[in-house]
C-alpha cells in the first residue's frame, strides 16, 4: 500500500485530477480523506438520475471513495457560506477555489473495477488480487 499526498490547484476539476493520478500511479486507489474549497458544487444526489449544479462558493468538508481504471466511485460533504451542508456523489465539474488537500492510498497489489451487479443494477466495485 502507497499513500500519495496531493494538493490540488485553483481550477483543476477535483473528479478529473483524481482519475488522472490514480492513473499515473497504477490505477486503483482509495481516497481516504479530502478537504479545501469549490467554486461551486455539482453533485448527483441521493436517488437521483442526473447532476445538480450548486452555486458556491463551497467548503469541502470531507471526501472519500475508491477509483478503479473502470471509474470512480467519490462522494463528499461541502458546506456554502451560511454553513448549510450538502453531500452526494462527485461527479465532473466541482472546480477547486484555493485548494484541495487529498490523500489518496494507492493498491499495487490490487486490482479495482466496476461491473454490474444484477442485485442493484449498478455497476459496483469488485476487487481482485493482482
Amino acid at each position: 500500500m502507497n499513500t500519495l499526498p496531493l494538493r490540488l490547484p485553483p481550477g483543476a476539476d477535483l473528479r478529473r485530477a483524481l482519475e488522472e493520478a490514480a492513473k499515473s500511479s497504477g490505477g486503483s486507489a482509495f481516497v481516504v480523506s479530502g478537504i479545501g474549497s469549490l467554486q461551486g458544487a455539482t453533485l448527483r444526489l441521493a436517488d437521483a438520475n442526473s447532476d445538480t449544479q450548486f452555486s458556491g462558493p463551497f467548503e469541502l468538508l470531507s471526501l472519500s471513495g475508491s477509483i478503479s481504471p473502470d471509474g470512480a466511485h467519490l462522494h463528499m460533504a461541502v458546506a456554502n457560506a451560511q454553513g448549510e451542508v450538502l453531500g452526494g456523489h462527485v461527479c465532473y465539474g466541482n472546480i477547486i477555489r484555493t485548494t484541495a488537500e487529498v490523500l489518496l492510498i494507492n493498491l499495487p497489489d490490487w486490482a479495482l473495477g466496476r461491473e454490474v451487479d444484477e442485485a442493484t443494477g449498478f455497476k459496483e466495485l469488485v476487487v481482485r488480487k493482482v
